[in-house]
């Protein structure tokens, strides 16, 4: 025995079936007809390339032959077919040859043809694409399955029959880093084990200390690295960094707090202190009240954002800053701004939707409650199951159900309560594009009718200019030198490519002849190059503009440009920019928004906006459900659900439901305690 037999990531000691992965892709027959309410010819085959009532020929051949082959009807809902007309259209033929019309470009006839059926076929492209494209397509109704040989262990049987307190290395891993601990702490060895194992023990016990002390005491050690979060990620890089012991290091952390409750805000503040002490510097960029009033020195930039910001309002301890009267930060701190408690809670509509028995990851089969037209906090400490309940059984079950998407959803019995709703939205900080060419002005759709205004000039009008022409993305009004990006990417091919401004326009992204069509002075590049504020301004007598910039500088966005490219965007400034083209919508007072720790990144003035418009909303009708452990956000809620009571396998429970004021009155709440002091 060697330790490369232990690790799935050597040939060693990997599962030969599943390559050391525990899990690989099945072809899930539920994604491929989601809805069964539907017939065939009614577009109910949602596979790639096998949609009849999209006009696939092929598909529509096989199709018509099975169900003459095996008396079918393609009119009737899928739940009413046969078990033996479901098995020939997912897993074929096996050798019985079905009669085929065929019309080629040489003529057309009757064909016998085996049929590999939908499975077998998306199975078959699956492994012999060479397009990331093809295989994504395919992946939409692909899930994830244990591997049958390791049972998801990711090694060879020779390595898990090796035990040390009667655990294999697998069932180690998926214990939680505190269970772990515990389970080092009560091994017990015989004398010659011990001074075999001592050194190594020892060195388990130190790295497992690490990790708990920065908060993560709830993940294992097994769980996979694309599912932890950026704040758990980087406390992880942090642990490691403790372990090192290294002085005189300059330490740079961007917002460590992120997903951590005010309960564990204390160990990773321990955790820096202790960093600090040993002799090394940190600086640390952070919205976080306490950590602020932790730190030696305090450096506040401001006073506001963008091109209202960039300078140097106060710096100094955090009592220096509290007494500077310019700092909005010191404001905060001091306690002469605060966000406040409302004066009333919502009675909500009466309706609710209700989640019966889920038990995804660690919740324990619970029912939850939602309640319909209020503004509804799932809080609870990292790891208590809040991920789980809303994002992967709220959301993608309505996701599928309202907005007819395809997601695999986690395990729940039922949910009661969907005809209240019309649809959801997941409001999340993803870039609002990935290219340049995105901006805010295109997103919220105030740009088509900023071209329709300029397409109505008399200038345009005289020169037959359509709303098109003012277009960078099409050709005909954008300068074709650098097809409308205004910068042209010279590729340096050793060294990283440079861009620069384009030759022709000068960077303003249109042909001569667009910009000289002028509104009220100003042509098509000048509005793109606006602040929203501004433009709002100077829109001011458009009424269809106006309203769409309005929400955008209601959220708190007069600073940024009508066209700063998407990719210069925090992930803040990208959720507020969809929360205004939420706001710009006619609303019905049925949807349901979902927002996964909207304050991310948010200074404590700009979560008194974010408020103000998820507030908007509430009254409007519709339910907001944000997972937050922001106290500010929480202490505005009209009802918490709290989870846990810890995280991982000490989780997934309620542990509290209810107005803010009814959950602090719950002592076994953690988040209760905290809202206790603010309130």
């Amino acid at each position: 025995m060697s330790p490369r037999m232990f690790s799935f990531n050597n040939p060693f000691g990997a599962c030969p079936k599943c390559d050391g992965l525990g899990t690989f892709k099945e072809i899930d027959t539920d994604l491929i007809i989601p809805d069964k309410k539907l017939s065939i010819n009614q577009g109910a085959i949602k596979a790639s390339g096998w949609n009849v009532a999209e006009g696939s020929s092929i598909a529509r051949m096989y199709i018509d032959a099975l169900a003459k082959e095996y008396n079918f009807s393609l009119d009737m809902p899928v739940e009413m077919l046969s078990e033996e007309a479901l098995d020939v259209i997912f897993n074929g033929t096996r050798g019985r040859k079905i009669k085929m019309k065929r019309v080629t470009a040489y003529g057309s006839g009757t064909y016998l043809n085996d049929f590999e059926g939908i499975v077998g076929n998306l199975s078959r492209r699956y492994r012999e694409t060479t397009s990331d494209w093809s295989r994504a397509d395919i992946e939409a109704v692909m899930r994830d399955c244990r591997c049958g040989e390791c049972g998801g262990a990711r090694l060879k049987s020779a390595p898990l029959a090796v035990t040390v307190g009667g655990l294999n290395i697998y069932e180690f891993c998926k214990m939680s880093i505190n269970e772990e601990l515990e389970f080092m702490e009560n091994l017990k060895l015989t004398e010659k084990e011990k001074l075999i194992g001592n050194l190594v023990i020892r060195e388990i016990k130190e790295r497992l200390t690490f990790l708990n002390s920065v908060g993560l005491d709830y993940l294992s050690l097994s769980r996979d690295s694309g599912t932890l979060s950026g704040g758990e990620a980087q406390r992880i890089r942090l642990a490691t960094q403790i372990g090192s012991s290294l002085m005189g290091v300059l330490y740079i952390l961007d917002e460590p707090s992120i997903g951590l409750h005010q309960r564990d805000n204390d160990k990773l503040l321990a955790t820096l202190r202790h960093l600090r002490d040993l002799g090394n510097t940190l600086i640390v960029v952070e919205h976080d009240e306490e950590t602020m009033r932790s730190a030696d020195y305090l450096v506040d930039i401001g006073p506001g954002a963008g091109i209202h910001g960039g300078e140097l309002v106060a710096a100094g301890t955090p009592e220096d800053v509290m007494n500077c009267e310019n700092s909005i930060t010191g404001q905060y701190l001091s306690g002469k701004r605060s966000i406040p408690v409302p004066k009333s809670r919502r009675s909500g509509n009466g309706k609710k939707l209700t989640v019966y028995g889920a038990e995804e990851n660690n919740l324990a089969k619970i029912d939850v409650e939602f309640p319909l037209g209020k503004f509804i906090a799932v809080t609870g400490v990292s790891g208590s199951g809040k991920s789980s309940l809303v994002n992967e059984i709220l959301f993608t079950h309505l996701a599928n159900k309202l907005n007819r998407a395809k997601k695999h959803t986690g395990r729940f019995s039922s949910m009661k309560g969907l005809d209240a709703l019309d649809k959801v939205i997941n409001i999340d900080q993803s870039p609002i594009g990935r290219t340049p060419r995105s901006n805010p002005a295109t997103y919220t759709g105030v740009f088509n009718d900023i071209r329709d205004l300029y397409a109505s000039t008399a200038e345009s009008k005289k020169r037959g200019f359509k709303p098109n022409r003012f277009s960078f993305n099409v050709r005909g009004g954008r300068c074709e030198a650098c097809q409308g990006d205004g910068i042209v990417k010279i590729e340096m091919h050793f060294l990283a490519d440079v861009y620069v401004p384009c030759e022709v326009c000068s960077g303003r992204r249109y042909n001569r002849e667009t910009l000289e069509v002028k509104f009220k002075g100003k042509n098509i590049y000048d509005v793109l190059e606006m602040r929203v504020d501004e433009a709002l301004e100077f829109f001011e007598a458009q009424p269809k503009i106006a309203k769409k910039l309005k929400t955008l500088s209601d959220v708190g966005l007069g600073y940024v440009k009508l066209g700063q490219p998407a990719t210069t965007l925090s992930g803040g400034e990208a959720q507020r920019v969809k929360l205004a083209t939420e706001l710009s919508k006619r609303s019905t007072g049925k949807t349901i928004y979902i927002l996964d720790e909207p304050t991310t990144g948010l200074h404590t003035a700009d979560v008194s906006k974010l408020l103000d418009v998820l507030n908007m909303l509430v009254d409007s009708g519709n339910t907001i459900v944000v997972i937050e452990h922001n106290l500010d956000v929480i202490k505005c809620a009209d009802h918490i659900i709290d989870l846990g009571p810890e995280g991982g396998k000490g989780g997934g429970n309620i542990v509290a439901e209810g107005t803010p004021e009814e959950v602090a009155g719950v002592k076994e709440s953690y988040t209760g305690q905290y809202l206790n002091k603010v309130l």
